[in-house]
């Protein structure tokens, strides 16, 4: 497996030419942190139970801080993922987010940072799960990676194949509405993959405190990617 501190050295010399991942305009743009760990006490069990209170939430945080995008999550441990028994198993649920989140506007698009290949997408319908999600792979200098990109629409990966090669700075997918992004307020999960195993379409985007260094060696974090 590739070391992280290399990767993070290649990303870090790369990241000036990577495209903007998001349309965003520094001159008049801006963007605010969210958190939505156990440490922010106004993001209560009763908000992230309740959809229409979550984007309540998700857009007076966006209005509060007069931004349209939201951005966090990296490493954070998060008891809102227990409104799904996808991640709330008894013997130790997982908590710990292992991407970084970009909260906007469904429909927003999502543009290729570099150059790679279609590995694999699927629709994770489960709730709480990714939604329609896309893997691509990559070459930077020596080393292979991936990333994913979860909660997205789902007409995005309706004409995707395998192996189809996506040029930097496409156009290539959308922040998806509830109904196609397994139920969530609408946004972007980034995540960084060095060794991606017999996964297909998917790839745990959370994982148990218990498992914290496995994973975290193995999605390093994806700011580097963002280049806004």
């Amino acid at each position: 497996m590739i070391l992280e501190k290399n990767i993070a050295d290649v990303l870090i010399k790369n990241a000036p030419h990577f495209h903007p991942l998001i349309a965003f305009d520094k001159r008049k743009d801006k963007i605010a942190n969210l958190n939505l760990s156990k440490s922010n006490e106004d993001f209560s069990v009763d908000i992230y139970n309740d959809m229409q209170l979550f984007e309540a939430f998700i857009n007076d945080q966006r209005i509060s801080a007069n931004t349209k995008y939201l951005v966090g999550g990296y490493k954070e441990i998060r008891e809102m993922y227990s409104r799904s028994i996808l991640f709330d198993a008894k013997e130790e649920p997982r908590s710990l987010h292992l991407g970084i989140d970009i909260w906007g506007d469904a429909g927003t698009v999502i543009f290729t940072p570099l150059g790679g290949m279609v590995h694999s997408f699927n629709f994770n319908n489960n709730y709480g799960d990714y939604g329609a999600t896309i893997i691509l792979q990559h070459q930077l200098e020596t080393f292979n990676f991936y990333i994913l990109y979860g909660h997205l629409a789902l007409k995005d990966i309706d004409h995707l194949r395998t192996g189809q090669f996506i040029t930097r700075g496409h156009p290539f997918a959308h922040f998806g509405t509830p109904e196609e992004n397994g139920n969530w307020p609408p946004h972007l999960h980034l995540q960084l993959i060095i060794d991606i195993g017999n996964w297909e379409g998917d790839y745990p985007g959370v994982c148990k405190l218990s498992e914290a260094e496995k994973y975290l060696k193995n999605s390093p974090d994806p700011s580097f990617l963002l280049n806004f």
